[in-house]
């Protein structure tokens, strides 16, 4: 039993913390991967350790003890010069007092995600990156939020973190001027991070929640850092919209719940006044970005609470504007459903057939809106071909069971 509860410990603390642990000495060592190797080692020691000794009151403390005893013995081992050996010590002696039983380190997550965004690293892999050092997701979780295949994100990974280490690139947070430079990364990152979280709402991965959390902490820290970038607020408020709904998004029995069907009065209405101020706040410098329209979005949706309707005409408008800055799947696809409720399922449907299939092979929300319009249109070979596919996809069991009860109803939405 006490191994256990060790290791439901280590496993608790690295869901948790992993990210401002990593973080912490990446800064203080400006080596990525000894850090990470360090920490890995770390929570080894404490699955063997504490089940014999009992779980530490600090488990985040003890760990960041135990990397850098290893990072030490490390440069020991390396035969590094005497100063740098030293240079090395001294990087740590302000752990000795954060990192007691009784003080908590400080986040320096944040700072790493700017380090992270550094313009020698390419830009594709930055924010990748960032999701594996920081919000300490896998490469498989990484490359299902970006649509890259696990395989290749892994390689990307290994690839750009040698590349890190070979050319000595430093670790040093970047000058105030340089910050909105490498804001865009360090947003995509974090928005990549609040939907691996959103994604994982019923419980299938326990850390989805906390996720969430920490993403909208970093964007109210984004916006703390930089009060007058009007795409840290954008992002703050779309995550907001979102994070308001998560209550209505399941029924007491963990059945899904579509957007156009939840109970607004589950909404969280401070949450949802946040949001808004925030984008209004953003609308304000007149510097229109990818997340303030994403933001608008979900305002717009958000209006049902008040109106009783959802302002379709103004979402497809909205999506127009989105996809000319950020013509993403996810923007073409909501696009296509706003046609479809504004112009007739017929223009809906034709829309999404001028994407390519290459692009849209293994992409659920495509096949689900399909199977949804094909039903409707009375379609049904097409309808059930594309049912097939979203249920084949979707990794949500109450999102498969919600499309396997859509497949079997008629076109009116009724059971047969």
């Amino acid at each position: 039993m006490q191994d256990v509860d060790a290791r439901r410990a280590a496993e608790l603390t690295a869901r948790n913390s992993y990210g401002q642990l990593v973080a912490y000495l990446v800064v203080r060592t400006h080596d990525l991967a000894a850090a990470e190797d360090a920490l890995s080692d770390a929570f080894l020691a404490a699955l063997k350790t504490w089940p014999e000794n009992g779980v530490p009151d600090n488990p985040e403390a003890w760990l960041l003890v135990s990397a850098r005893h290893r990072l030490i013995d490390n440069a020991r081992h390396a035969k590094v010069k005497a100063s740098a050996a030293n240079t090395l010590k001294l990087m740590f002696v302000e752990v000795q007092e954060s990192a007691s039983l009784e003080v908590m380190f400080p986040d320096e997550r944040l700072k790493l995600l700017f380090i992270c965004a550094h313009p020698a690293i390419e830009a594709s892999i930055r924010t990748p990156l960032m999701l594996q050092t920081i919000l300490g997701l896998n490469a498989a979780e990484i490359a299902s939020a970006l649509l890259i295949a696990p395989t290749t994100m892994s390689q990307r990974l290994v690839r750009a973190k040698a590349k890190i280490r070979d050319a000595g690139m430093g670790f040093e947070l970047p000058e105030a001027k340089d910050l909105p430079i490498r804001l865009d990364a360090v947003l995509e990152a974090i928005y990549a991070a609040y939907s691996n979280g959103w994604e994982n709402v019923t419980g299938v991965d326990p850390r989805g929640k906390g996720l969430t959390e920490e993403a909208i902490w970093l964007a109210r820290v984004c916006v703390d850092l930089l009060p007058t970038e009007p795409e840290a607020r954008g992002l703050l408020s779309l995550m907001l919209h979102c994070e308001a709904r998560r209550d209505a998004r399941r029924t007491a029995n963990g059945a899904y719940i579509p957007l156009s069907e939840q109970d607004v009065k589950l909404w969280s209405q401070s949450m949802l006044e946040e949001a808004e101020r925030e984008l209004t706040q953003a609308a304000k410098f007149k510097k229109l970005g990818r997340f303030q329209l994403e933001a608008a979005i979900q305002s717009t949706h958000a209006q049902r609470a008040v109106s009783g309707r959802t302002e379709w005409e103004t979402l497809a408008l909205l999506y127009e504007g989105l996809i000319q800055l950020s013509p993403t799947l996810g923007a073409l696809v909501g696009h296509a459903a706003a046609i479809a409720e504004v112009k007739g399922l017929e223009q809906g449907l034709a829309l999404l057939t001028t994407l390519p299939l290459e692009l849209v092979r293994s992409y659920q929300p495509y096949w689900a809106l399909s199977a949804y319009l094909f039903k409707r249109l009375g379609q049904e070979s097409q309808a059930k071909e594309a049912y097939a596919r979203a249920i084949g996809l979707a990794e949500d069991p109450a999102i498969r069971e919600f499309l396997l009860r859509q497949s079997l109803a008629d076109s009116k939405g009724e059971l047969v």
